[in-house]
Formats: structure tokens, C-alpha cells, sequence
């Protein structure tokens, strides 16, 4: 047998760049790693060696737990990327080492009692090679991945081999053991990858196939400057792989416990990951991420929670965030006694609204009604769930996959009605009622004491009662109550001096200043014109109600009484965007303020583009509709309005009078709308910020060309490198490679195709210096708004 070395490195085209250190890369034959000792990479990024789980939790386990690993050995917070033995946890350090066995394995051993713990060599990337021969590799840990990918390794097919090289998730926090969910290339089908349940055939979502420069459900993909990306199949080998451009950067993909597949990035600030984007976007996308009998809310953290009647099974599996048991029910079924009929059952149904439907239903055709599917569903002591919409659903396993869905009512008939046991429903109802006989003694008691005072005393302690039960509903929400204050005409009269206080006026109506009994201050938006019957504000308000988010106005209530319609925010002493760059007795926003606001306004419309269970297009962006805090913290104000509203394509221009320079193209040719329309207004608005102009055709004089229109100067002079002379002049101290930046960004936002503009994830990024960009080229309906040839 020829002589063998272990090689660990990390990509063989890193090796000139070795890390300054005294620490051995390599082990041959005869020699052992044990306890501290370690391994690390030619590059010094990587290290291997023995470890345990790096969370505050693994204190749980009895014995510790000890893993051979490979994780990044220059940050603090221990990320492993590979595990040896996920399987077969080490309980003896002290007696055991790693080792290359006489047939040319890597083993470890255990040196008490002479057994093999582990016989299983892994990845990132560990290379078992001849020691007389280096460029013959025996084997190496890149073909045996276990939850994540390093840069440079390949993930695929071995066609001659026949080995599929899969991604695993782990178990928990501190167990790195196989966990539920897999993601392999899909060998049946065009180039794409599949997340799945491991030894399943069901799979809930894919990349897309490969089309040359990314998959085709990740168009992000193509706009990624720190990776380059490749798809390789020819007779050998189908594999994908991707590089990072800069070797300074600390990247790993990994596919979470949750079931997301995550692509990190180490943030040097924060000493912490960044997550750069995951698939799918949403994670109650994902297969029973959050296990049976609970819903998940992709606007809630943590997501999960447990259905009516049940509690979760094993509230420490949670906290490790393995949520594959779900919940359980608190009381058992009855299903009727021996002695008595199924019809006999104490079983009730708990209505769930705003849900989607549990997978796994069983149609019952011949039933013709609610009445009569619920009584199917009774008649089986297995059955545990029922709908009825234009037919009869029935669930008869466990609850799987139902999320939140604001966009669904009673009406549309998606109600699922869950059978819980009637002593549950009883202690339900017992706590209320505890409550209600509370409020009814100390009612009682106040009915008598004011009986004895006189009518004006009883009627002046009525309106206090009334202002002080409101001011008390609004601080309550700010804390963080899920819904949303339901007020009085009189009262919002009363808070705003009779609307006299007024803050300013748009298309959709005026905003007056108020201040409730308890001093908070409000802003009180008048509605004007609008068509809504009351139960379809009430929704539309509902489902905006839900939606928080550190840079969106916070909408705290509503009124909807005969035909007055009014919306209630929280004020903003900073009053709008707009106030400070064009108008010189408010105060001069300096730079860095202003690259903060342009970054924070991206951060929130990212939220509602991206991260809100449905999306929400804007469809008004400007710098009216961007309002500062006190330490001039901007939040988009008036978000959802385009939908609720009622607003349609036929009726956009005129609902946009005013402000038509923020109006993407698509919107004046007609066509459907996405998200990009948001993209395209924000970018005008980039360029107002940068140049403290408004957004009309008047020409910038500081070149004499009166007739150029700015946004085209812009794209020119990004060509010049002369982003100097299209700065505010009343700014003092700029960052030029932010200011181009932010050039860069604006002219990529108000590209004329809307394919060719970025998402709004995509501007943080590069905001925050995570992607670079390209000189954008210029936009051809701007160029012929201002009559210029390029």
C-alpha cells in the first residue's frame, strides 16, 4: 500500500495566499489527532478538529456531546460546515483520536476500549491523498457534504459513480444528526435542485432550471456580485458550484433546521451572519415546518404557534428550534361513550378563519351542506377536522401546512372548523366568563355609586370613561397587541380640535395633528371620496393593521362611521422627506442622514415587496410620503393604499395627478403591475435626495444646460465620473463612492424594462456594500422626456 497523508485546504487555487501560522495543514499515517489539537487550512480560514456545539443550550446534553468538525476558524461565533460523525457523538475525548487506519481510512478511534467511533471522513475541503503522489486524491470531504456548501464545492451528480451528493439538514441547535429535510439535484429532470423531505417523495420547492446564468426561480441570481456561478454537465459529472469573487469574504450556504436553504454572509460590524437570501422566501413555504396541529405566520416571531385546544409537544425541542413535533392536544376526544351512539358525543368544532386549508383532506361528495358535513366528520371518532365550501373537506390525520392568509374571509367559505374536546371549550369559556363576572360586579358596584351623584357628574364621568378607555386602547396596541383601535368619530373630533390642526393634504384626503387624553399625538388622515362599504374597509384595514416594521408609519386605528372614513398613525414630529430637501427653513439633511434614509426607506419597502405574507405594492413613492422621526428616522407612510383604496389600472393617472415623475412606465402604457413600479419611484426619489431637486423637467443650471433633465444627467455624468457636481449644494461633506453609489442604484431603478431593474432586496444589498454594480445605461424614455440625444 502506498503512503498516505491527509491534506486539509480549503480551494487548491487559494494556496497563495498561505495564513502566516505555525499550525499543521496535514497528518500522515501513524500520526493522531486528539482533544485540542487541530488542523487548519493552507489559507488559515478553515479549521478541523474536535468541538462541541457552540449554543447556549448544549449544556442540556448529559453526557457532552463532542463532533469532528471543520468550521471557520477566524470568526468567534463556531459555525461548522462539515460534521465526521452526526450520527455517533463523541462521549470520551480524552480517549479517543483521529487517525488514518492501515486500509487507508480515516477513522476515530476510541483508545480505551479499541473500537471505532467513527468511519465515516468528511468535507471542506479534507483531501485523503497518496503521500508520494499529490495530485492522486484517494478520497475528499467535497463529495460528502452534510448541511452546507463552502464556496468552490461541488454539489451533484457523480455519473459514474452514481453518487448524489445531498445536503442535509441538521437535527437541532446542538444535535448536528440528520434532520428532516434534504436538497439534492434532481437526476430525473432538467438542471434544478429539489428541497424535499428526506426519504419522501414530497418536494415543496425548486430552483428552477439552469438557464445559462441562473436558475429560473432565482432571478437574483444574476445580479449577485460576490459569486460567480457555474452548472457543469457533460458524460462524467452534473454539478453546480459556486465562487466567491473576493477571498477576504466569509461566505457558506446551509440548508436550516427550519427547511430554508440560507446563503450567509459574515458581517465584520456585527460579528454576526448575514443572511444574503434564503429559498423559498417564505418559510411557511416549507413542509410542516411547523409539525402538526399548528399554523405558521410568516409576519410573526418565532412563526409557529399552536392551534386552538392544543399545546406544543416538547416545548425544548422549540427552544432548538426543531418544531417537528408540533402540538398536542390538551384533552382528549370524547367521541361518545361505549354505552351511548356516536351522535352522543360532548365533541364541539372550533371555527379557524384567515387560514389556508390544511393538506391531506378527504372529499365527501354525496354531503350537501355544513350541517351535514359536520356530522360526517362526527360520525368518525378519527375524523378531527372539517370545511365546507362547495363541497365537504374532512382530515382525518394530523393538521399539516395551515398558515395565515389575510387575504381570505368567511365569505369565500375557507373556514376550517376543528374538533376539540368540550371540556377544552368549557375551560375557554369558564376563563371568560371569570372575567365577565369581574366586570360585571365592579360594573354593578358603579352603577349604584353613580346613581347616587348628580346628572351632570354621571355625565361628565361618561365622557372621561370614554376618553381614558380609548387613550388606554392605544397605548395597549403600542405594546404590541395584534389589533388595532376601533375609534369613535367624536373622539378623533375631539383629539384634532375639530380637524383644525391640519398637517397637510394629498390625492386621498387631508392629515391633522391630534393628541389623545393621555398625551400620545396622532395624525388623523381623512379619507375623501371613497367607495368602500364598511365590511370591505374593515378588511382591507385588518390585513394593513397587521403588517410592522421599524421603517413603515405604524397605523394604530380607524374610523369608519357612515360615510367618514379615517385612518389614525402615529405622528411624526420630523414631518416628511420633502419638507427638508426642498424647502430652506426646515433643516439641512447632511450626508451620511441621507444615505441612512435612503437605505431605511429600502429596508421597508423590501419588507412589504418580499417578507410580508402577500405583497404589497406601494404604488405612491415620494418623498410627501416618507415621514422622520425624531432623530429623523424615515417610515413610509400610506403603504397598502393602492390596494386599499380599490385602485385599478384604468384610474392610475388620475389618482397620480401631481406626482407623475414618480410613474414607472408600465403604469402609463396600461399593463399589469409588480413590485418594480415601487423600484422605478423610489429611484426618482434616490435622485431628489442626492440632489435636493424635486422631480419635475426644470434643467440643472450649475452647467448651464437648462434643458437637460436631471436623471439624465445623472447617467451621464456617472459615465464622466463626475458625480461631484450633481450634489446638493447645500451639503458640505460628502462620501463620494456613496454618493456614486447611490447614482448607480437610482439610474438601475429607473431602468425603462422593469426586468432590468433590481428588487428592493437587492438595493439593501448594495447599500450596505454587500453587491456591486455596473455603470447603468440610460434610460431611453428619460432621454426623450428631455429631448437629448446620449
Amino acid at each position: 500500500m502506498p503512503p498516505i497523508a491527509i491534506l486539509f485546504m480549503f480551494l487548491l487555487p487559494t494556496l497563495h495566499n498561505p495564513a502566516c501560522s505555525a499550525a499543521r495543514s496535514t497528518i500522515s499515517a501513524g500520526e493522531v489527532l486528539t482533544g485540542a489539537g487541530k488542523l487548519v487550512s493552507h489559507n488559515g480560514k478553515f479549521a478541523l478538529g474536535f468541538y462541541q456545539p457552540g449554543s447556549e443550550y448544549s449544556s442540556q446534553q448529559t453526557p457532552r456531546h463532542w463532533y469532528l468538525g471543520i468550521w471557520f476558524d477566524k470568526i468567534p461565533k463556531l459555525t461548522p460546515i462539515w460534521v465526521g460523525n452526526r450520527e455517533n457523538p463523541i462521549i470520551d475525548l480524552d480517549n479517543s483520536e483521529l487517525k488514518i487506519s492501515d486500509d487507508g481510512n480515516l477513522v476515530i478511534l476510541n483508545r480505551a476500549t479499541k473500537s471505532t467511533i467513527c468511519y465515516d471522513p468528511g468535507q471542506e475541503n479534507l483531501i485523503i491523498q497518496d503521500a508520494s503522489n499529490s495530485s492522486k486524491i484517494i478520497w475528499q470531504s467535497f463529495d460528502y457534504l452534510t448541511d452546507g456548501t463552502p464556496p468552490g464545492a461541488k454539489q451533484g451528480l457523480d455519473k459514474v459513480t452514481g453518487l448524489n451528493s445531498k445536503i442535509v439538514s441538521k437535527k437541532n441547535l446542538i444535535d448536528p444528526a440528520p434532520g428532516r429535510y434534504c436538497m439534492e439535484l434532481d437526476t430525473t429532470g432538467p438542471g434544478q435542485f429539489l428541497y424535499k423531505l428526506c426519504n419522501s417523495s414530497i418536494v415543496y420547492w425548486s430552483t428552477g432550471e439552469w438557464n445559462g446564468q441562473y436558475f429560473n426561480s432565482m432571478p437574483e441570481m444574476s445580479r449577485h456580485k460576490l459569486f460567480s456561478f457555474e452548472f457543469v454537465n457533460n458524460d462524467k459529472e452534473e454539478y453546480f458550484i459556486r465562487h466567491l469573487l473576493d477571498d477576504k469574504i466569509i461566505a457558506v450556504s446551509l440548508l436550516d433546521i427550519s427547511g430554508q436553504g440560507k446563503q450567509l454572509i459574515w458581517y465584520e460590524s456585527s460579528q454576526d451572519w448575514l443572511t444574503v437570501f434564503t429559498q423559498p422566501k417564505d418559510q411557511c413555504d416549507v413542509y410542516a415546518t411547523c409539525g402538526p396541529f399548528t399554523i405558521c405566520n410568516s409576519n410573526k416571531s418565532p412563526v409557529c404557534d399552536c392551534m386552538k385546544g392544543f399545546s406544543i409537544r416538547s416545548p425544548k425541542d422549540w427552544v432548538l428550534e426543531d418544531r417537528s413535533g408540533g402540538c398536542t392536544r390538551n384533552m382528549p376526544l370524547d367521541c361518545g361513550s361505549r354505552n351511548q351512539s356516536r351522535n352522543a358525543t360532548t365533541d364541539v368544532f372550533y371555527s379557524m378563519t384567515g387560514i389556508t386549508l390544511p393538506t391531506m383532506a378527504r372529499v365527501i361528495e354525496a354531503v350537501g351542506s355544513t350541517d351535514h358535513c359536520a356530522q360526517a366528520c362526527l360520525d368518525y371518532c378519527s375524523c378531527i377536522a372539517y370545511s365546507y365550501g362547495t363541497r365537504c373537506s374532512l382530515w382525518y390525520d394530523d393538521l399539516l401546512n395551515v398558515k395565515h392568509d389575510y387575504t381570505r374571509t368567511t365569505s369565500d367559505g375557507e373556514v376550517l372548523y376543528l374538533r376539540i374536546s368540550a371540556k377544552d371549550a368549557a375551560s375557554s369559556r369558564n376563563k371568560k366568563r371569570g372575567k365577565k363576572g369581574v366586570i360585571g360586579a365592579i360594573t354593578a358596584a358603579g352603577v349604584v355609586a353613580l346613581g347616587l351623584l348628580t346628572a351632570f357628574m354621571m355625565w361628565f364621568l361618561r365622557i372621561w370613561r370614554s376618553n381614558r378607555k380609548l387613550a388606554t386602547a392605544v397605548h395597549n396596541n403600542d405594546k404590541g397587541g395584534h389589533g388595532i383601535v376601533v375609534f369613535q368619530y367624536v373622539h378623533l373630533q375631539q383629539a384634532t380640535k375639530n380637524f383644525s390642526d391640519k398637517l397637510g393634504a394629498g390625492s386621498f384626503g387631508s392629515v391633522f395633528r391630534g393628541l389623545l387624553t393621555d398625551m400620545t399625538a396622532i395624525a388623523v388622515k381623512r379619507l375623501d371620496g371613497v367607495r368602500q362599504g364598511e365590511k370591505q374597509f374593515r378588511a382591507e384595514v385588518s390585513s394593513i393593521g397587521i403588517i410592522q416594521h421599524v421603517d413603515l408609519v405604524k397605523l394604530l386605528g380607524f374610523c369608519c362611521e357612515g360615510k367618514s372614513r379615517m385612518l389614525v398613525y402615529e405622528y411624526m414630529p420630523n414631518l416628511s422627506l420633502d419638507a427638508h430637501l426642498f424647502h430652506s427653513n426646515r433643516t439641512v439633511l447632511n450626508w451620511s442622514v441621507r444615505y441612512q434614509i435612503s437605505l431605511e426607506i429600502a429596508r421597508g419597502l423590501a419588507y412589504l415587496h418580499e417578507s410580508c405574507r402577500d405583497c404589497i405594492i406601494h404604488c405612491d413613492i415620494k418623498p410627501q410620503n416618507i415621514l422622520l422621526d425624531t432623530s429623523f428616522v424615515p417610515k413610509v407612510a400610506d403603504f397598502g393604499m393602492a390596494k386599499f383604496l380599490g385602485r385599478d389600472f384604468s384610474r392610475v393617472l388620475t389618482t397620480f395627478r401631481g406626482t407623475i415623475g414618480y410613474l414607472a412606465p408600465e403604469w402609463i402604457s396600461g399593463v399589469a403591475i409588480t413590485p418594480k413600479v415601487d423600484v422605478y419611484s423610489y429611484g426618482m426619489m434616490l435622485l431628489e435626495i442626492v440632489s435636493g431637486q424635486s422631480n419635475t423637467c426644470k434643467g440643472n443650471t450649475t452647467n448651464g444646460d437648462h434643458s437637460a433633465y436631471f436623471p439624465v444627467q445623472v447617467a451621464r455624468k456617472l459615465l464622466d465620473r463626475d458625480v461631484a457636481s450633481l450634489l446638493d449644494i447645500k451639503l458640505l461633506d460628502v462620501n463620494l463612492d456613496e454618493a456614486e453609489r447611490v447614482c448607480k442604484v437610482a439610474c438601475w431603478c429607473i431602468q425603462d424594462s422593469e426586468t432590468n431593474r433590481p428588487t428592493m432586496g437587492e438595493v439593501v444589498q448594495i447599500l450596505e456594500g454587500l453587491l456591486e454594480l455596473e455603470v447603468p445605461p440610460l434610460p431611453r424614455q428619460l432621454q426623450a422626456i428631455a429631448g437629448n440625444s446620449p
